[in-house]
Formats: structure tokens, C-alpha cells, sequence
């Protein structure tokens, strides 16, 4: 991670020849938004002097009090590789804040960084590498999007096969100069679906870099006449686009989840963080899978957890504990949440979880090394295997009796995002499908 200080932002700035600096944030539910000033207003800038208006961001504030500070954080500074050479155009990752200097409750970055506070005083660190997977499709004659792609390729093919072969590489040479760890990528299993995945880092870098993969992958896809969508679900009768989390917690620089005594090779703090993670999972689902459309990626039959359960022998259940070699890299894999997700929220809920877990020693149920999906519904009732919300609706519902949740979010975020999902919901309601019109239109 950098560590850069004002007068290496300046002098960094002059060096490049940038021209054009986006001051970036993120909104509640996890979409990216910038104010763009040049050269000339820097030091205004790294000062924290820039304002925003606040109402015009949905969840942020009312139009009385809509003025906004955005402080940018210095090591996020990076020059956009797929702009001009000459006045060159740079970004820096922010926070919110209001006008008497607080930090704003409503800044999603802030939730992370308060979460990333509460394992600091217990003596954590927090660190991450997630999974990204989104979709590559086709453009029409308008450049505008669609949901085709003409390739049949599948889990790990290569080119000729991989259409996106080379718009893959291009993404992770932009990503690699723009400093992340791309540790690998490939192709997914459903036609024009792929994944990059990244290498350790601290949670708020890591929530960090997904904001800035899904702004690259969804620039370098359009300059190959592609486009590229993290909606969870784009397309029917083939597998959704997760963002599995692999969480590891340290303690003095060592990761305390391994135990090498153990017949897993994980600790009793592992144990109770998995415990917090499911006894929370439900509550979280509305942050963790977040659009309407999430839902339909968590359904049997396309690899998507469905079952609340934990294993180290399979892929089917919530959560999996991957095998390490060296016995001191024992990792929780979280598989539920999606490409849509607000990854500082996600985070912050995933870390508040699994430390619930551990302050109140949370045993987790025993680990379900069969086939959850290949279960009768009686064989998941006798051994008490629960499912996640099978709807935002229903989500919506486990979050508000969640309370303790609904805290690490804060009153302000909690509020405002629950009614504007609710009311997300309330528009899907209202439409009619093709579904329903080819299933329904002349049977009755």
C-alpha cells in the first residue's frame, strides 16, 4: 500500500503532468461517484477543502443540510492508465465528511473504518481476498448494452474458445499498473463470465481496489467493444456472478485462525467467528446480496449457496474453509456475497459478525460434509440446515430484526437504506415478466 504524504501527492501530480484529478466516494449502495477538479486546485483539495452537494446522492442527506466535504485519502492516489499521456487524469479515493469536520455517518468507507476501529482495540487486523466475477457481453450497433455473447466457453477455457481473453489480460496488466496484486483470473463457467481474483490485503485496501476493478473492468471492456455488468444474475439457466470473500484475521503480525493441533487446522477463534458469521448471516443478506436480482443467483442448481452450513469438504454449503499447504493460511471463505455489493459494507457486517462470534465465544453447528443440494428437504430439517432469505424482501425483514447489525451499519445508513430498498422492492412487485406472460397469457 502507499504511503504518501501532501507534498509527494504535489510533486507526483507535476512529475505525470496530471492535468484532471477525480475526487472518488461511494454511495450506500455501493455505486462510485466523483468531483473532478484540475491541477490548479489541488492544494484545495489535499487541504479538504472541496465541496459536494450531499442531497443529490441518494441515502446521503436532505437538501437543508447538503454540504459536503470529501477528504481524499492519499495513498489511493493512482494515474488512470487508459488516459491520455499528455494532461493525464488521476484519481483519490475519499471520505465524507460535514462542514463542522465529523466524519459523515452516511459514508459507507466510514462504517468500514469504524468496524476496522472495534478489531483494533481487540488487537485485530483484518485482511481479505475476494473473488470477483462479472460478465462480458456483447454491444449493439449503438454501443449500447445486451446480455449476448456468441461464445461457448466454460470453467478455465482458453482462447479461441474465451472470447474475453484478451480484454481479461488488458484489465489485469491496468489493474497491476494501477498497484493491485492480481493474483489470478480466468473464465467462469457460464459463457462470457469471468474472474479476477486479488491477493491479501487489509479490508478497507481491499474494498478499496474492488471499487477500482469495476470501474477499470467496465472501461477496458468498453475499448473492446464489450461491456461489462456485476449485476449478480444477467441471464437465466446459467450460473450467477458471486464475490466470495476468503477473511483471515491476525493478531501481532500471526493468523490466528490456523491451528496446526486442530483436525481442520483451525483455531477456537476460527470456530467462533464462523459461529458469529451464521448467526448474523440472515441479518446481513440485505447488504451482502443487495438488488432484487440477487436472489435469483441464490437458487439450487447453479452453485450459488442457498443452505445456511459450513464445511471444509465441499462447495455447497454458505461457508467453505479452503485447504492451505503451508498450515499457518487458514482462511474462512464467506460464498454468499455478490458482484453488486457495497464492499465496504460488506465487509464491515462480515468483520462485526465474526467478532460478535468471538467476544461471546459463538459456537458454529457441526460441518456439513455432504451434499446440502442433493438433500430431501426432510434430511435438511432433521439436521436443522436453515436457508438464506429467498428474496430482498425477506432480507430486508431478517436485517430489521437484526439489531445488532443494523448498528454496525448506524441508525442513518440502516434507515434510509432499508426504505429505499423496500421501495426498490415495491417497483419489482409491480411489473409483469416475459415469464409470466409466456406462462400465463393464454392458459387462463
Amino acid at each position: 500500500m502507499n504511503q504518501y504524504s501532501k507534498k509527494d501527492i504535489i510533486r507526483l501530480v507535476q512529475e505525470e503532468d496530471v492535468e484532471f484529478i477525480r475526487l472518488q466516494f461511494t454511495d450506500m449502495f455501493g455505486v462510485l461517484k466523483n468531483v473532478a477538479i484540475t491541477a490548479s486546485q489541488l492544494e484545495k483539495a489535499l487541504n479538504n477543502k472541496c465541496m459536494f452537494d450531499g442531497s443529490a446522492i441518494d441515502g446521503f442527506v436532505r437538501i437543508e443540510e447538503s454540504d459536503m466535504y470529501l477528504y481524499p485519502d492519499y495513498n489511493t492516489f493512482e494515474v488512470f492508465p487508459w488516459r491520455p499521456q499528455q494532461g493525464k487524469v488521476a484519481r483519490m479515493l475519499c471520505d465524507v465528511y460535514r462542514p463542522n469536520g465529523t466524519p459523515f455517518e452516511g459514508d459507507p468507507r466510514y462504517v468500514l473504518k469504524k468496524a476496522l476501529a472495534k478489531a483494533e482495540e481487540m488487537g485485530y487486523t483484518f485482511e481479505v481476498e475476494p473473488e470477483c466475477e462479472f460478465f462480458l457481453f456483447d454491444t449493439d450497433d449503438k454501443t449500447m448494452a445486451t446480455t449476448d455473447t456468441l461464445e461457448k466457453a466454460g470453467f478455465f477455457d482458453i482462447g479461441p474458445l474465451d472470447f474475453g481473453e484478451n480484454a481479461r489480460r488488458d484489465m489485469v496488466m491496468t489493474l497491476e499498473d494501477m498497484g493491485l496484486e492480481i493474483e489470478a483470473s480466468h473464465h467462469e463457467k457460464a459463457p462470457g463470465q469471468h474472474e479476477i481474483d486479488f491477493g491479501k490485503a487489509g479490508a478497507l485496501e481491499t474494498a478499496d481496489n474492488i471499487m477500482t476493478l469495476r470501474l477499470a473492468v467496465r472501461t477496458i471492456a468498453k475499448r473492446h467493444g464489450l461491456h461489462a455488468t456485476f449485476m449478480p444474475k444477467p441471464k437465466s439457466g446459467v450460473n450467477g456472478s458471486g464475490m466470495h470473500l476468503n477473511m483471515m484475521l491476525c493478531k501481532d503480525g500471526r493468523n490466528i485462525f490456523s491451528d496446526r493441533n486442530d483436525a481442520l487446522g483451525l483455531s477456537r477463534e476460527a470456530y467462533y467467528f464462523i459461529g458469529g458469521l451464521l448467526k448474523h448471516i440472515k441479518g446481513m443478506a440485505a447488504i451482502t446480496n443487495p438488488i432484487v436480482n440477487s436472489y435469483k443467483r441464490l437458487v439450487p442448481g447453479y452453485e450459488a449457496p442457498v443452505y445456511i452450513a459450513w464445511s471444509k469438504m465441499n462447495r455447497s454449503p454458505l461457508i467453505r474453509i479452503p485447504n492451505v499447504l503451508d498450515g499457518e493460511g487458514a482462511k474462512i471463505e464467506l460464498r454468499s456475497p455478490d458482484s453488486a455489493s457495497n464492499p465496504y459494507l460488506t465487509l464491515a457486517v462480515c468483520l462485526m459478525a465474526g467478532l460478535d462470534g468471538i467476544q461471546n465465544k459463538i459456537e458454529p453447528p457441526k460441518s456439513v460434509d455432504d451434499n446440502i443440494f442433493a438433500m430431501s428437504e426432510e434430511e435438511r430439517a432433521e439436521r436443522n440446515i436453515d436457508h438464506l432469505p429467498s428474496s430482498l424482501w425477506f432480507a430486508l425483514g431478517e436485517l430489521e430484526q437484526d439489531a445488532f447489525i443494523c448498528d454496525v451499519l448506524g441508525a442513518h445508513i440502516a434507515k434510509k437504506y432499508i426504505a429505499a430498498k423496500k421501495e426498490e422492492y415495491a417497483r419489482y412487485r409491480g411489473q409483469v415478466s416475459q415469464w409470466e406472460i409466456e406462462e400465463y397469457l393464454n392458459k387462463y
